[in-house]
């Protein structure tokens, strides 16, 4: 997309006979269809269709053709019209993250990421500095959903003030077509100008690892034709690539040394029996006080367990739960994914579980696992662990700015305890399920785990979602510290004054 003005092949195209059109169509159906079965086939990816552009353009028209022209059993089309209640209470992006399609399946989004920044900044209720914020925001996203594999394509479709106001009279004109234009058409139609230069520039910024396409909309045949071309192309480009394990990252990454966090740690540190009876009823207390706070239906909570094998992540998690109202939180234990999270990009199965407003959301292990166990074990390629660092701040960024409260937990033990720990396991009948195999064989990695834990504490440990380092050879102490951590964590976010 080069050239002083980006729209200007689009406003001066031509047209397409009828003719020529019916030949090239019949072609085009046959070809996509036959790349939409080698996509389903293969699974070897998803295919995202983004549609946008000006009013009247033909992108409901060109939607509708996809799915007459393919098989629309394995296309899903999802459209964002403004947010409802549930989606407000979620962050903005969580509305996107689940309507992703699974690999082997083709989704077209009738809007999307880019439409609110945009009309926000026409409407002056998004300034400069958000803006820009939100635009590399949004390169960052794509650019995690390419490494992820998906093939993303961006159509805008154009038309000239001129041909977009002769479109809309035409609409009007008819009474079967009327309704097609509402109000907010032609209010958009009075900022046509103002859209066009917040769009151009907006669009040359966010056309990194996923170009925009611009698509000519005064010609129906000519309009559906590029665009399904386009299509065409990029998926057959993909098909047609032997399959890769992993891409090499766009930038070289370079490793400084981390302080080792782990090693400084007093793991000593211990409770009574009576300090922690008291301890615990008091913070408990204030948790539930400031789970029913109504200051709190504004806000959640997400709460990350990590820790050593047998560190007590599962006695801290029941305190916690202990003093909530069970009808809003909700513990999540991860495991290795199943076939459908597989399907997804990395992060899609902890997105779904991100909690609405006033309710606390608990992961049981998380999306650390990909700098953790499948660094150390080798189950993600050096390029996919390497860039989670900043794919997991963007996302907890996201959930901060939000109003969510991300209190992070890594309950720290010494080998010699974690040893004890297991032995008892083994000889206590209703704990044998606790201690397995492949314990046994992570105790062996203990500096491997090490080394990458302090990287994670050393890339991931934030403003907006910092990290609190238990010292749990002491399962008392343990506890109350995650308690009170979360505590004042949810009265910062409240401003509750202690």
């Amino acid at each position: 997309m080069t050239g002083e003005t980006l729209f200007a092949a689009a406003e001066n195209a031509g047209a397409v006979t009828k003719a020529v059109y019916k030949r090239r169509a019949a072609e085009l159906r046959e070809a996509l269809l036959e790349a939409q079965h080698d996509l389903l086939r293969e699974k070897r990816f998803a295919a995202l269709i983004l549609i946008a552009g000006v009013d009247g353009a033909g992108k409901g028209e060109t939607v509708n053709l996809l799915n007459e022209w393919m098989d629309p059993r394995h296309i899903a089309v999802s459209g964002f019209p403004p947010p409802g209640e549930e989606e407000r209470a979620h962050p903005p992006m969580w509305r996107f993250w689940r309507a992703l399609p699974a690999k082997g399946t083709i989704g077209v989004f009738f809007g999307a990421w880019h439409t609110d920044p945009i009309l926000g900044r026409v409407a002056g209720t998004v300034g400069a500095d958000a803006f820009a914020k939100k635009t590399d925001e949004i390169q960052r996203f794509e650019s995690m959903l390419a490494d992820e594999g998906l093939l993303l394509l961006k159509f805008w479709f154009h038309l000239s003030k001129a041909q977009q106001k002769a479109r809309m009279a035409a609409l009007k004109k008819d009474p079967k077509t009327r309704w097609r234009v509402s109000a907010e058409d032609a209010a958009h139609f009075r900022a046509y100008d103002d859209f066009v230069a917040v769009a151009e520039p907006f669009l040359r910024q966010t056309s990194g690892v996923a170009p925009w396409r611009v698509v000519p909309g005064a010609d129906a045949n000519l309009r559906a034709l590029c665009g399904g071309d386009q299509i065409l192309e990029a998926l057959r480009a993909r098909l047609d690539r032997p399959p890769t394990r992993s891409k090499v990252p766009r930038k070289a990454t370079v490793w400084p040394d981390t302080a080792d966090v782990l090693g400084s740690l007093d793991l000593d540190q211990s409770l009574a029996k009576k300090t922690y009876a008291h301890d615990l009823e008091k913070w408990q207390g204030r948790l539930n006080v400031l789970s029913r706070d109504p200051r709190f239906k504004r806000s959640a909570a997400v709460c990350v367990f990590e820790g050593n094998d047998a560190a007590g992540k599962g006695g801290a998690i029941r305190r916690v739960t202990g003093a909530l109202d069970a009808r809003y939180y909700r513990t999540v234990s991860i495991a290795s994914p199943s076939e459908d999270e597989r399907a997804q990009p990395y992060l899609w199965r902890f997105w779904r579980h991100v909690p609405r407003h006033g309710f606390v959301t608990i992961f049981d292990r998380s999306w650390y696992g990909r700098v953790l166990v499948e660094r150390v074990e080798g189950f993600a390629a050096p390029p996919d662990w390497q860039r989670a660092y900043g794919e997991i701040n963007d996302f907890e960024a996201a959930l901060a700015d939000h109003g969510l409260v991300v209190a992070k937990f890594w309950l720290a033990i010494d080998r010699d305890e974690q040893l004890k720990r297991f032995r008892a396991r083994e000889a206590t009948p209703h704990k044998r399920f606790k201690i397995t195999e492949e314990d046994w064989r992570n105790r062996e990695k203990w500096d491997a785990y090490e080394t990458a834990v302090n990287d994670m504490v050393a890339r991931t440990s934030t403003a907006a979602a910092p990290w609190t380092l238990v010292e749990a050879n002491d399962k008392r102490f343990a506890r109350v510290k995650v308690l009170k951590t979360l505590v004042k964590a949810i009265e910062a976010r409240l401003d509750v004054q202690a």
